[in-house]
């Protein structure tokens, strides 16, 4: 068995590994870049000017042709539903096979239909955490992590007798925490190779807060507001959502979304005991931001089902007080138009890393002209470095490599009892 990390020995985002036989190839994850070599922001739009050929003289896409060809044989794997992981499969021939999880396949659905591209998704297959699945001649098993991104995983990948562990993005101070600990009882002891990311490393060597004690922090910051509550945080995290409404509902104050936010909600609550608006959770409302546009038919499957919780710009001024409402950059033009922001709290709920992303600025500007107080409440969706260390007494691997990271060169000063194996970019190890 052999593999090749084709970016992420280096960085974080963008992330895709290759791992092949005699006979299969498989790779997990087609990432789109985060960062540019001097770590400036990436600009996708840099994407839609060259073709597939053009793409990977320049690095951006992998070299691994048969991806992008009608008869190739290469698989793709997806860990989970953050673009950094999955967000070049625009890319993929239509006929290519597809392994992710079913939730996992939603939210990428979801996420095509709201910014109108044409992702192949007609070759996709399921898999489920724990249970072992062949592709050729190489096993692969899922694990369920616990992560800022809904149905995230790691992958155990084993070929006549040689293992390699894929991380992925995980952490152990989420809602799901109970996932991990559970997969570090559970999993495969003395692998090869553990393809570890690092995303932490470097920023904090502190345990990071837990999602139920950002509820507690919403919650006091809720009862302590004597205006609105505007808070900025990423649709698709699941755990911040949850823990933004159970604060909501201890304080009496209304949970307003928009309709995207909603959509997923609605959608995922098929796989998990979510609040999502309907007439079991009557204190959430939908907010139908101007900029959205759709086709009547998207209209009838996405607007139409939460019209009966619609909430206008007129009553959340006139009740300004007891609503908590998240915004979005492009949502400027609406709030403009909603009176008695002056004066409330905005609460930034995200890596404090975006804020560089020209939207945001504009967005944070906005903030600060209407004289709102300015609050960070937030926890990162990866692992701090005690829970990477657990990861690493229960796989006890024969090689940690980094990935995901940029602080690859640190490795073998925190994990001190293993054998780091630094590679590069496009480099061939051979598991012998």
């Amino acid at each position: 068995m052999k593999f090749k990390i084709h970016r992420g020995t280096k960085e974080i985002g963008g992330s895709c590994v290759e791992i092949w036989s005699e006979t299969t190839r498989i790779v997990i994850d087609l990432g789109m870049p985060l960062v540019y070599p001097d770590k400036s922001q990436y600009d996708k739009k840099n994407l839609t000017q060259f073709k597939v050929s053009k793409l990977i003289k320049q690095g951006i896409l992998p070299n691994i042709k048969d991806l992008y060809e009608k008869d190739g044989h290469s698989v793709l794997l997806i860990s989970h539903a953050h673009q950094d992981h999955y967000g070049l499969i625009n890319y993929l021939h239509k006929n290519t096979k597809i392994y992710l999880g079913e939730a996992t396949l939603r939210l990428i659905e979801l996420t095509k239909t709201f910014t109108r591209q044409d992702y192949p998704l007609s070759n996709t297959k399921h898999f489920k955490s724990g249970e072992k699945f062949m592709v050729g001649d190489i096993q692969v098993t899922p694990y369920l992590m616990d992560h800022s991104a809904f149905d995230a995983y790691a992958f155990l990948i084993e070929v006549n007798g040689k293992s390699i562990f894929y991380s992925g993005d995980f952490r152990n101070h989420g809602r799901k925490a109970k996932v991990f600990k559970w997969f570090i009882h559970n999993t495969k002891k003395h692998i090869d190779y553990l393809l570890l990311e690092g995303t932490t490393i470097g920023r904090n060597n502190n345990p990071y807060p837990s999602e139920t004690e950002l509820e507690m922090r919403f919650a006091d910051t809720f009862k302590n507001s004597k205006g609105i509550n505007l808070i900025y945080t990423s649709g698709q995290n699941i755990d911040r959502l949850v823990s933004i409404y159970k604060a909501c509902k201890n304080t009496g104050k209304t949970f307003i979304i928009d309709f995207y936010i909603a959509n997923i909600l609605k959608e995922l609550s098929q796989y998990a005991s979510l609040p999502y608006p309907s007439s079991n959770f009557p204190d959430i409302k939908v907010f139908f931001p101007s900029a959205q546009r759709f086709r009547e038919e998207d209209k009838k499957r996405l607007l139409y089902p939460f019209t009966d919780y619609k909430i206008t710009k007129d009553t959340i001024g006139n009740q300004y007080n007891k609503v908590v409402m998240l915004v979005r950059p492009s949502m400027i033009k609406d709030l403009k138009d909603i009176k008695n922001l002056d004066y409330g709290t905005f609460i930034y709920s995200l890596w404090d890393g975006y804020k560089k992303d020209k939207s945001t600025k504009k967005l944070l500007d906005f903030i600060e002209n209407k004289n709102m107080i300015e609050q960070q409440i937030h926890t990162s969706g990866h692992a701090d470095i005690n829970t990477l260390k657990k990861m690493v007494r229960s796989l006890k691997p024969k090689y940690i490599v980094p990935i995901h990271t940029f602080r690859g060169d640190t490795y073998e000063k925190i994990f001190t009892d293993s054998t780091i194996l630094k590679v590069d970019d496009n480099e061939t190890v051979t598991i012998l």
